[in-house]
């Protein structure tokens, strides 16, 4: 099981905290994460509104990869529908090139109303949209000229001159909000990305999702392991109770702030084992029974609801010290 860091990127007009703070704060988290030995650090897009600050994610992996040596870059996800593919293309090229091959990158649909609204699309077009966006860019990676016609978009003849660092392509994963997505993600034949607090009632529906992304993927021929990613809001500290006093006023900031979701107390999260708050023991535990389940890589969401910064920080210095040995160690879970 690979372990990786996640953040929305949430922003809040009444915490005494900027968009620039917020911004600092991350990259800080970023070289934390990377000394602390995590596989990635995963950021957001998100437009016109505060559930997300970071509408250009290429242009802020491109700063972290400055800051950075070894940690992958990742994106959860890019958007594809609201982007010319082959820009988007370049853009996550020059990422890849100048982290020599950090790049991480999950890609979606999107499904935030205003959103669409907002630039125009319409939610029925996004499917189409994102399989003809996807198709492109990963046609116009291979560095040759080439020619496709969908849809909404049209190829005549074009190469791009920025090619990624990593070849064919970086690695690419594509998020559900939906577990009926599951089946068709896996008859792509690529890693899937989803997080159980919006797509399941409690973790034990996970398991029959991921049973179907699975079949789709055998029936694909599918070469080799997929890389099955789920990310959960993530506290550790001294107890449950512990986590609970110090985060849970973060994480209901953050849930009755999601747009477009059901709100679930602490309580009903907890009991739904969609959130991995407690001690080390506690949290190792729920990990080994998503590594039972055939989760291979998790995201923890340590970044949420305007969390103290020193919070968040030792959080992450306890999951990669006293809670992923723990998970190691376990059979099970190998």
């Amino acid at each position: 099981m690979k372990f990786s860091i996640f953040s929305v990127c949430d922003h809040y007009l009444d915490v005494p905290r900027s968009i620039g703070q917020l911004y600092s704060q991350i990259l800080s988290e970023m070289e934390l994460a990377e000394e602390l030995g995590y596989w990635a650090y995963f950021i957001a897009e998100h437009h016109f509104h505060e559930y997300g600050a970071v509408p250009s994610p290429p242009t802020f992996l491109g700063a972290a990869s400055q800051r950075t040596s070894r940690l992958g870059l990742g994106v959860a996800v890019s958007v594809l529908p609201f982007h010319n593919p082959l820009v988007l293309a370049e853009e996550y090229a020059v990422v890849d090139q100048l982290s020599q091959g950090r790049l991480r990158l999950g890609v979606g649909s999107g499904y935030l109303q205003h959103e669409f609204q907002a630039f125009g699309i319409s939610p029925e077009e996004r499917r189409q949209r994102f399989d003809e966006a996807l198709a492109i860019m990963v046609r116009a990676w291979q560095g040759e000229p080439f020619s496709f016609e969908g849809t909404y978009y049209r190829v005549d003849n074009v190469r791009i001159a920025v090619t990624p660092y990593q070849k064919p392509h970086p690695p690419l994963w594509v998020a559900i909000l939906h577990a009926d997505r599951a089946y068709y993600v896996g008859r792509m034949g690529r890693n899937i990305m989803m997080v159980p607090y919006a797509t399941c009632d409690t973790i034990d529906d996970l398991a029959e999702i991921i049973a179907a992304y699975r079949r789709g993927y055998a029936e694909a021929g599918g070469e080799g392991e997929p890389d099955i990613a789920v990310a959960l809001h993530t506290y550790v500290s001294s107890s449950k109770e512990a986590a609970r006093e110090e985060a849970d006023a973060a994480l209901w900031r953050y849930v009755v702030t999601r747009l477009y979701a059901r709100r679930r107390s602490f309580d009903e999260l907890d009991r739904g084992e969609v959130i991995l708050f407690g001690d080390p023991e506690l949290v190792a535990a729920r990990l080994s029974k998503l590594a039972d389940m055939g989760v291979t890589h998790v995201m923890a969401l340590m970044n949420f609801g305007a969390l103290e910064a020193e919070r968040v920080r030792q959080s992450m210095i306890t999951f990669a010290r006293e809670v992923i040995p723990r998970v190691v160690a376990t059979p099970s879970s190998l």
